[in-house]
């Protein structure tokens, strides 16, 4: 149960995050003042918890929906399996997630 409303709940945020990509877009259309000003938003810690919202939200929802796959093809629905599913879902978008912003601080830290 607690799956289905996360992938409810994160459906929600990637509309948000979409909404995000697109200012980006926007503001980059607009000249280096609007990029420099939105960049310095997103750049901000709240804007960067947002950003790492959004980054759990795509892995999540790829995690569920690959699950919903196998369910699709009639596996994984012994209450078992579907709980050892719905744990690795959660932590596969966690650890996904961090290891994706590691790698991206690490990078920006060598000044790639």
């Amino acid at each position: 149960m607690a799956t289905s409303i996360l992938h409810r709940a994160t459906g929600v945020a990637l509309y948000i995050g979409a909404i995000l990509i697109v200012g980006w877009l926007v503001a980059l259309t607009l000249g280096q003042d609007a990029y420099n000003t939105y960049a310095g938003l997103i750049g901000s810690v709240l804007g960067q918890i947002a950003m790492f919202g959004f980054t759990v939200a795509v892995m999540y929802h790829i995690a569920n929906g690959i699950r919903h796959l196998f369910w699709d093809a009639g596996k994984g629905y012994n209450p078992g399996t579907a709980n050892a599913t719905a744990w690795i879902v959660i932590l596969f978008a966690i650890v996904s997630s961090v290891a994706i912003w590691m790698l991206l601080i690490l990078n920006l830290g060598q000044g790639a």
